[in-house]
């Protein structure tokens, strides 16, 4: 369709009519996207940016329109493509995990999740890892530290919060001998104490890999210990996998496979990749949680979850994920991407950690190699200074340091040479503008290195500052249409 307003007057809307905390990227100089085609976005100048940040956004046209012109109904009547997406996730998983409910978003997801594990046992307690993200309604902010931590709600007695199992920056790291139990311990610890209180613990929740924690990778062995001791205390393990399931990581098409075939979660979520930027979401389970939530007597019932038009949505992004090879596309631009990017951090003194696995990425930038203190400013200064280069990027993490890199399945080796060429001379800038110190004493440990942030650099939190007040208010309506070709292409950005 065409523009309907020019973007000062898109913006001049937004502020007056879309709730304030709704915030959006690159708020100090917010960007009006118009159409997109794979891993491309266009401005409505019609300028193209690499997307490493937008895993959600997609058209999967063709399935959602020949279904839409024969059916969409409510999910209690008996339809084909609802039992025949069940069936196919389900072949995915492991075994016992065979039970599938639909949402029609991660949150919504997440939330029946913890449903199931309160209903299980009768338990009501929870087990978060800090600076965790589940969703956006009021059970999950609940656990969400990443959320409640900002605003004036307290943490409920019902949450307990474990530390990140993050080994570049957390309690334990690299040098400590067996993190993954050191970490577990903690989890050990906390259902102890909930036992001495009285309390029963009813599950224990995690990403596969907290995105936005900053792109942490738990330690191999790491949720093989909790879900022990969590099943030991009558409770269950949650695998929240909205953000990084569906073949992102390229050899498993589920992250929390990477710890093993003896770890299988309890309880599975799934959202935003499912459907590709249409809202289809979905619950896993194992038949034993499934009859023990049917036990209570409560129908679950969900309008739109699962109806027609989104489980077509829905097994149109399985088979392209398997027609395309993504999974496969996803290991090796993946580690060609971290094999460059590993090249810049023995370059750059603002690189401290490079940490990921296929095509979920971290940069972790610090100011000071051995003391290992966060670059905010400098990470908000490069995104969006990628930004200029038309490459979007996005910064996360309890410092908000992380360069996160998060890009469409379909992202190529061009594409990830294009992305580090930027990067690398958007940081040499950087570092020469700072005085900070050269390659050699970037990869020396004898030597302290630290930077100072240009005056110039944009020190706002991603999506948290104030919006751009400088374009022109005369612009009239531009009448930019987009093209139907190219808002019709596959675009699959799991």
């Amino acid at each position: 369709m065409c523009e309907l307003y020019c973007k000062q007057d898109t913006l001049a809307l937004r502020r007056k009519h879309i709730g304030p905390s709704c915030k959006i990227f690159f708020a100090a100089d917010p960007l009006k996207i118009v159409r997109a085609q794979q891993q491309y976005m266009f401005d409505e100048k019609g300028e193209q940016y690499l997307d490493c940040i937008n895993n959600v956004a997609h058209e999967v046209v063709k399935a959602a329109l020949k279904q839409m012109e024969l059916l969409n109904t409510n999910s209690r009547f008996l339809h084909d493509n609802l039992v025949e997406y069940a069936k196919r996730i389900s072949a995915t998983l492991p075994e016992k995990l065979s039970v599938c409910y639909f949402t029609n978003s991660g949150s919504e997801a997440n939330d029946l999740a913890l449903r199931l594990a309160r209903q299980f046992r009768g338990h009501q307690d929870v087990i978060t890892l800090d600076h965790a993200y589940h969703g956006h309604l009021t059970s999950l902010i609940e656990i969400s530290p990443y959320k409640f931590r900002k605003g004036k709600d307290v943490k409920k007695e019902f949450v307990h919060v474990a530390p990140i199992p993050d080994t570049y920056r957390g309690k334990y790291r690299e040098d400590h001998p067996d993190p993954a139990s050191a970490y577990a311990d903690e989890v050990k610890k906390i259902i102890e104490e909930a036992h001495k209180n009285g309390r029963k613990i009813a599950a224990f929740i995690a990403e596969s890999m907290q995105s936005c924690g900053g792109q942490i990778i738990p330690p191999a062995g790491y949720f093989q210990k909790v879900a022990e001791y969590v099943r030991g205390a009558g409770g269950v393990f949650i695998a929240d996998e909205v953000q990084v399931g569906f073949g992102r990581v390229g050899k498993h098409f589920w992250s929390f496979q990477m710890h093993g075939k003896d770890f299988v979660p309890d309880i599975v979520t799934m959202g935003k990749p499912m459907g590709n930027g249409h809202p289809v979401a979905c619950v896993v389970t194992t038949k034993e949680i499934a009859e023990a939530f049917s036990s209570s007597g409560m129908e679950y019932f969900n309008t739109y979850g699962g109806n027609p038009v989104s489980s077509a949505i829905a097994l149109a992004v399985l088979d392209i994920i398997e027609n395309e090879d993504l999974q496969g596309n996803a290991t090796r631009v993946g580690s060609y991407l971290t094999e460059l990017l590993n090249k810049q951090k023995a370059k750059h003194t603002l690189i401290g950690d490079i940490r990921g696995v296929g095509l979920f990425i971290g940069i972790d930038l610090v100011k000071d190699h051995q003391k290992r203190t966060p670059a905010t400013a400098e990470a908000q200064h490069v995104i969006y200074k990628m930004k200029e280069k038309r490459v979007l990027l996005s910064a996360d993490g309890p410092h908000r340091n992380v360069l996160k890199i998060k890009p469409p399945m379909c992202f190529t080796e061009e594409d990830a040479k294009f992305l580090v060429d930027q990067l690398d001379g958007i940081l040499t800038a950087l570092e020469e503008a700072t005085g900070a110190k050269t390659e050699s004493e970037a990869v020396s440990g004898n030597t302290t290195s630290r930077t100072k942030v240009p005056k110039d650099a944009h020190s706002e939190s991603l999506g948290e500052g104030t919006q751009d007040q400088k374009e022109n208010p005369s612009q009239k309506r531009n009448g930019l249409c987009t093209d139907k070709h190219s808002l019709l292409s596959k675009r699959l950005k799991t």
